[in-house]
């Protein structure tokens, strides 16, 4: 395969695209052949390309979640709506539909954060000049947006089976740091001389949820937030300085222990409790498509080819899940306003 140049590429659609291609291939020759025997470089002709790609981007040279997600996909009928039977990605891996689904449904989630995130800024813009009614009206906006997340997140069950995404989906969108069947990083062939680590995709790395946790104040612990904070690198530019411009803004959660209004409170608390639920939410689907099916891989003597038994207590990105996905959850809850 030739070392292709990317320079021709003129505009960010096109750029995205790039990377979104160059993601996939990358991914799939890496762990072509399961996690018992993964790549331990990547041929310059992909790596050369995917370097000055992402340079470009501002995206390091991995798959990212807002690669798989919200750049992989395409409407079926450009006039019709944006849900499951009119959606189809651009790329995918083994594992059919439930792949797909995996990925259309992601997709599906953060659309719905959209409204949640020009709630959000309604809500910063209302604060400067203390408008009360805005502000609750904001926070409404952002509690519809969270159920209507959690609501869309429910049609996983739908489009992907346990064992298909536990077996298959997960071994082609992990990373190489912090993962155990590539415990030494990967050699960017033409990049560098030493090995690169780095995270692959997760929900970690959405970019509405880290807005959503800063406009309410959830402050999570030391460990957590700093693996969240380095999940901000493998956020589009754009994404990442939001979250941050949100972060230098007055505290909400100040504002409101502020204020006499009870009203105020109880539309923060309601927006508090609907995230709390979509974590909750979160914690039984990672039960249920990777705790349950990984458990029973052991239980028959795994490992077998394809069987993800690496990757059975660490997430994609490499963190240890279930401990993490609580974490989160339980810093949610203790923003709550009494």
């Amino acid at each position: 395969m030739p070392v292709l140049s990317p320079h021709l590429l003129s505009n960010h659609r096109e750029l995205r695209l790039a990377h979104l291609a160059l993601g996939f291939i990358s991914m799939g020759y890496v762990w072509q052949e399961g996690q018992h025997a993964p790549a331990q470089s990547l041929p310059k002709a992909l790596a050369w390309p995917y370097w000055l790609v992402s340079r470009r981007l501002g995206l390091p040279p991995i798959l990212t979640y807002a690669d798989c997600v919200l750049a992989n996909w395409k409407l079926k009928d450009p006039r019709g709506k944006m849900e499951v039977g009119n959606v189809d990605v651009i790329f995918s891996f083994p594992g059919a539909e439930s792949c797909r689904g995996f990925f259309i449904v992601s997709l599906l989630v953060e659309m719905a954060a959209s409204s949640g995130i020009t709630g959000a800024l309604q809500v910063m813009h209302a604060m400067k000049v203390s408008d009360l009614i805005g502000i609750q009206k904001g926070l409404i906006s952002v509690t519809q947006s969270l159920k209507k997340m959690r609501e869309n997140f429910t049609l996983m069950h739908n489009h992907v089976e346990p064992d298909t995404f536990h077996g298959t989906v997960r071994t082609f969108v992990s990373g190489w740091r912090d993962n155990p069947a590539i415990p030494r990083g990967l050699l960017y062939e033409g990049v560098s001389n030493e090995p690169i680590f780095l995270s692959g995709g997760s929900a970690a790395q959405s970019s509405a949820i880290q807005c959503f946790d800063t406009l309410l104040g959830v402050q999570h612990d030391n460990e957590s937030g700093a693996f969240l904070t380095r999940m901000r690198d493998y956020m589009p530019p754009a994404h990442r300085q939001l979250i941050e411009t949100l972060s230098v803004c007055p505290s909400l959660r100040e504002f409101i222990l502020s204020s006499s209004s009870t009203d105020l409170r109880q539309a923060y608390n309601s927006c508090v409790s609907a995230l709390v639920d979509l974590r909750n939410y979160h914690l039984s689907a990672v039960a249920k498509y990777i705790i349950v099916p990984g458990g029973y891989a052991r239980s028959m003597g795994c490992p077998l080819r394809g069987v993800d038994t690496a990757l059975n207590s660490i997430g994609t990105s490499g963190t240890k899940h279930m401990v993490f996905l609580k974490s989160v959850r339980d810093t949610t809850q203790k923003a709550l306003i009494s």
